[in-house]
């Protein structure tokens, strides 16, 4: 190897770092999205299961109501 290509293979190893930096940036931007989606499922999943129970109380009293 000549001289010359040591300056250029110090820029590639450069550019491959800092990709690697924002791989790793946008990987953790991923993650934290992914959590919040789960939180927010949870969240909706938990009222979902209330107005599910709601509802069910209520045709339990209109059949009970029906039945009078």
């Amino acid at each position: 190897m000549d001289n010359l290509s040591f300056p250029d293979l110090e820029k590639k190893i450069i550019e491959l770092i800092e990709q690697y930096e924002t791989l790793l940036e946008d990987n953790r931007k991923l993650k934290e999205h992914q959590e919040a989606w789960k939180a927010e499922r949870n969240l909706l999943l938990r009222k979902n299961d209330l107005a599910r129970t709601k509802v069910e109380a209520m045709i339990s009293r209109l059949k009970a109501l029906e039945q009078e």
